[in-house]
């Protein structure tokens, strides 16, 4: 039995709980507080309260506040009815996706080396589809948003973007590392360096890389594979002065990390640094407004402060959200969405995906020839590598399991994530990732037919079972790939193709690739959570086109008619037949 005591890290002054403890979600008080965004949201005008904050403004704010402000007086208890908020919406907003101008990638070219890989032709002509669609997601932001930044929700970046697709309509930021993949794949090698450029300008603006292309964002990251995205740019091009350029923003995106998102962990005697998901901000959501106030109703004040800023640290986790963040009343990993602590656990995943970036730093300074960097990420990552190791670690089970800071003990449900150290190569023993994979085999995860899920819980959240998601499986795989033993490889070619079938079966029945699929029908699109399905879809594109460019040569559609035996959420059907 481990004998733990956690600690902040780094310490800080000890705030006391009042009103301005915590900064609110952005600055503007039209997109991000104040009477107009509570007064839109809770009137309920859109099916999305995310469509309300990304409306651009028809006048500077302070004469649309004003206006709202006069137009609030003359109204019963300031409380503007449905009506009225409609005519004012009218008069001083623009209808959301103003802000980009139509383009097509310069670099996008028929026939990319990669398809020649795909034995069935099924799948080669899918591919050749999937490839088409970059041109689909493209966005360039209208220079207005650079000249006048108060007037729009869009944050400018300068180089033209692909959007992972749906509601998503500007850069998301994790995402964006299986869509660079899948650009470098289709050699769009340029729209591939525009869009890390972008994410190296907002972290040098910022000192971070927001979760999304969005103000309402600037207040938290999502996983960080920015190291990873310049990685992949310098493996396909050998540009070093790329590199040396892109490395002083990595470093400071990784001490934003260090200095923002890390706990000190005491174990046996030996101290740790880990870190989590942690986002200071006591309001609520404001794409995601009435969800948050909804689901808060009739807690404390402090409770609900807390809740809504551990909704904001799961959704910079990625996983927003899931019952692996849930922690009830006695400590233990159960309840409902109401008992979202994500920032009480420490995540394999994120761990480990830190430990390959702190190898990959040391890596890329090497290349460039900065020894002393290199050493100095070299003895980080052997740091990190004792501390998932202490902490997270278990050889009974042979996984990593998420850590608990309130009971201070380890979460043993089934997630992928628990295999996320496998991916990232972050293990000191050859035995431990042949364990994973017997761990894996007897979790059962792999019963599937279309993919592993999520979770094994059915909670109605997103990424819970019955949901897959690709950036999920690509890390299976990948992870299972590179380790020495037949028995994993195979694994990893069975669960690609899997995956790939699903996606492809999808395709035939509704000319569509989906953001998550459901691992219980073949090609049936995944569902829960906050909002519908949704269409494009960026990080599905990157995925299918990375497992169709390793597994080729073996993969097979199994070609036959495709009936659509499933019922698609109306929104949904009806986007389809718009396209």
């Amino acid at each position: 039995m481990h004998n733990f005591m956690v600690f902040c890290f780094p310490f800080v002054t000890l705030l006391v709980c009042v009103q301005t403890a915590f900064p609110p979600p952005c600055d503007s008080e039209v997109y991000c507080t104040g009477p107009i965004l509570q007064q839109v949201q809770e009137a309920k005008l859109f099916d999305d309260d995310k469509y309300f904050v990304d409306m651009k403004l028809k006048a500077p704010p302070d004469i649309v506040l004003s206006a709202f402000h006069n137009l609030s007086n003359e109204s019963p208890n300031t409380t503007v009815s449905p009506a009225k908020l409609r005519e004012f919406l009218s008069a001083y907003f623009e209808k959301a996706g103003t802000e980009f101008e139509s383009w097509t990638p310069q670099d996008w070219h028929d026939k990319p080396k990669f398809l020649e890989k795909i034995a069935d032709q099924e799948l080669r002509n899918w591919a050749e589809k999937i490839h088409n669609l970059w041109k689909s997601l493209g966005r360039k932001i209208r220079v207005g948003v650079k000249d006048h930044p108060e007037l729009y929700s869009q944050i400018y970046t300068p180089h033209p973007v692909i959007v992972p697709g749906g509601r998503f309509r500007e850069l998301y930021y994790w995402d964006s590392y299986w869509v660079v993949n899948g650009l470098l794949l289709s050699e769009m090698t340029d729209t591939a360096y525009g869009m890390i450029q972008n994410f190296l300008y907002l972290v040098n603006r910022y000192g971070f890389m927001p979760n999304g292309g969005r103000i309402y964002y600037e207040r938290r990251s999502q996983p960080p594979f920015l190291t990873l995205m310049v990685e992949s740019y310098y493996r396909a091009t050998k540009d070093k002065e790329f590199l040396r350029a892109a490395l002083p923003a990595l470093e400071r995106e990784y001490q934003f990390w260090m200095q923002n998102r890390s706990m000190l962990v005491k174990v046996n005697g030996a101290e740790h640094v880990l870190n989590r998901y942690h986002v200071q901000v006591d309001l609520p959501r404001p794409e995601s407004y009435t969800d948050d106030l909804e689901l808060a109703e009739g807690l404390t004040d402090d409770r609900k402060e807390q809740l809504w800023m551990d909704l904001k640290a799961g959704a910079e986790s990625g996983w927003d959200f899931s019952s692996r963040w849930y922690i009830d009343a006695d400590g233990h990993n159960n309840g409902t969405l109401r008992e979202t602590r994500t920032s009480q656990i420490l995540p394999a995943d994120l761990n480990a995906l830190l430990c390959l970036n702190e190898k990959t730093l040391a890596s890329l300074h090497r290349t460039v020839g900065n020894g002393d960097s290199a050493a100095l990420f070299d003895q980080a990552a052997a740091r990190r590598l004792e501390a998932m190791e202490s902490v997270l670690w278990d050889a009974e089970r042979g996984a990593w399991f998420d850590f608990n800071l309130v009971t201070q003990s380890n979460h043993f449900e089934f997630y992928p994530s628990n295999l996320a150290p496998v991916w990232a190569q972050c293990y000191s023993r050859p035995e431990m990732g042949e364990k994973a994979v017997q761990y894996l085999k007897e979790s059962g995860a792999l019963q599937f037919p279309n993919g592993v899920p999520t979770s094994l819980r059915e909670s109605g959240q997103q990424w819970d079972y019955p949901n897959a998601w690709p950036p999920l499986q690509h890390m299976l795989i990948e992870g299972l790939s590179k380790l020495p033993s037949e028995d994993a490889k195979q694994l990893a070619f069975d669960l690609a193709q899997r995956w790939i079938r699903t996606n492809w079966l999808a395709y035939m029945k509704y000319e569509a690739m989906f953001e998550k699929y459901d691992v219980n029908g073949d090609g049936k699109p995944g569902g829960g959570g906050e909002y519908e399905v949704q269409l494009g879809f960026g990080w599905t594109n990157g995925v299918a086109l990375q497992l169709l460019d390793q597994y080729g040569a073996r993969l097979t559609s199994g070609s036959r008619r495709v009936s659509s035996g499933f019922l698609l959420p109306p929104v949904v059907s009806t986007l389809l037949m718009l396209r």
